[in-house]
């Protein structure tokens, strides 16, 4: 099995500098510590209220990040602002104005016709300008069959609902996932995963067959207060490497 890659969000830098309005943290410097700590790519989430990244803090990452991964909603405004960003990767998440953070993944299945002509729609405008696209979804076969069906190239399995599990929960939410992506191989989708992950959840995520990329944040910028932000990132590569 292929080592699997780590995506560092760093919304949470932009959080800081934002609550102040300040020109600090720098997010250039962010951007080099991640990338020379291990991150293979950085992670942001353009929200549609601006809560944390920027518009101009997306474009400075954009300049300065080796791989980007862009999370938007699926609004003309964000197409229209990634395609004209470039970022190399697009993951489409579902968005809630009152939400601390993202609460679960795409309800894909619940989607008319209409709304899935126009995910589809949007999908292709961004893969015309050379930008892989993923879904954020639950690990639902139905899902990942849509995320196939309207042109996805990628699905984001949501693994919040595992990362909130107890007891025996914990490895049903597992094969769940295992399952899933599983599934999503199956129809040639490459799969990711991530939310609520952190160092003492995401040895069992690592064991699954065929996730090519975790992206996390939170957990590695909490860390980084105690460590650093390079030795939060190494600690966390240290233990999604050494999962076999």
């Amino acid at each position: 099995m292929s080592k699997i890659k780590l995506g560092v969000n760093i919304d949470h830098i932009a959080f800081i500098k934002k609550s102040r309005d300040t020109k600090y943290p720098d997010l250039r410097e962010a951007v080099s510590i991640c990338e020379s700590s291990g991150a293979d790519s950085i992670t942001i989430h353009l929200r549609e209220d601006r809560r944390h990244i920027q518009d101009q803090d997306a474009i400075l990452i954009r300049k300065n990040a080796k791989k980007l991964n862009f999370e938007m909603a699926n609004t003309s405004e964000m197409v229209d602002f990634a395609t004209n960003l470039g970022p190399d990767f697009c993951c489409i998440v579902p968005e809630k104005r009152d939400e601390r953070t993202t609460e679960g993944g795409l309800t894909l299945c619940t989607m008319s016709d209409s709304q899935k002509n126009n995910l589809a729609n949007n999908i292709k405008k961004l893969n015309d300008k050379n930008i892989e696209v993923s879904l954020f979804i639950d690990p639902v076969k139905d899902e990942i069959e849509i995320a196939k069906n309207v042109g996805a190239q990628s699905i984001e399995l949501h693994t919040g609902t595992y990362a909130n599990s107890k007891d025996n929960q914990v490895m049903i939410e597992i094969d769940k996932l295992k399952i899933a992506s599983n599934y999503a191989h199956d129809l040639s989708l490459k799969v990711n995963a991530g939310h609520g992950l952190h160092y003492n959840n995401i040895s069992e995520i690592c064991k699954i067959q065929y996730i090519s990329e975790l992206n996390i944040g939170h957990s590695i910028i909490a860390e980084s207060i105690f460590l650093g932000l390079g030795d939060a990132i190494k600690k966390m590569k240290r233990i999604i490497n050494s999962c076999d």
